[in-house]
């Protein structure tokens, strides 16, 4: 991101990405407890400078994160357990997810054992060699691009995790720690507004795709 304020806490639209997000869930009905997993040096600030803005719909826990993504997941799960059992795992850098989004994301899991949103690739597809020379064209009809949140039985994510751990593996998602068991992951059409923000550029889009969000969503109320 180039900067050096942590990418979840940049501001657009007069509130932080992070409480976007936060304020997606604490909208949504079918949330009941969020357990937000944060540096542990930022756990402070996030309780002054983030929850304090945000009007508390259902509780919010902090939990310290580990060094890697999959540690810092593990460690919510391990905050959860007992308390849930059905988990959706969020990136804290999507503010665009929208509280429907999020209950159709819980029931598929509730029906499914784990769901996760995507959308259908539109580009075409090329795999490249270590010198960034095309190796191959993919069949883009079978390629999906995975967004979160991605929602399971609590029971299924913590075998899964754990399982993970005991082997060394890391995977980028925590949909294909179930697929590396075997398990059949359910995916459901997301949304193409639900932008993950890594780069300047997505900063500077996250502002247009706002505007557009809103107008929709005036659009529905009206």
């Amino acid at each position: 991101m180039k900067s050096d304020i942590r990418k979840q806490y940049l501001a657009f639209g007069g509130r932080s990405i992070l409480g976007h997000t936060l304020a997606a869930f604490l909208a949504c009905q079918s949330i009941h407890r969020i357990f937000l997993v944060v540096p542990e040096a930022d756990e402070a600030y996030c309780r002054h400078q983030i929850l304090a803005d945000l009007h508390d719909a259902c509780e919010i826990e902090l939990v310290p994160g580990g060094a890697e993504r999959q540690w810092s997941v593990y460690n919510g799960i391990e905050a959860a357990k007992g308390r849930a059992d059905i988990v959706a795992i969020h990136d804290g850098v999507r503010p665009f997810v929208q509280p429907d989004l999020i209950t159709r994301c819980l029931a598929g899991a509730q029906t499914y054992g784990a769901c996760v949103p995507g959308v259908p690739a539109v580009d075409t597809l090329k795999t490249v060699d270590s010198s960034i020379t095309i190796e191959k064209t993919l069949d883009r009809r079978k390629v999906w691009c995975a967004q979160t949140p991605q929602a399971f039985r609590y029971d299924l994510i913590r075998e899964a995790h754990e399982s993970a751990r005991s082997a060394g593996v890391v995977e980028t998602d925590d949909a294909a720690l179930l697929e590396r068991l075997g398990l059949r992951v359910r995916m459901i059409p997301g949304c193409r507004y639900n932008l993950k923000i890594t780069t300047p550029e997505d900063l500077a889009l996250a502002s247009v795709v706002m505007a557009l969000v809103t107008s929709r969503e005036n659009r529905r109320g009206s």
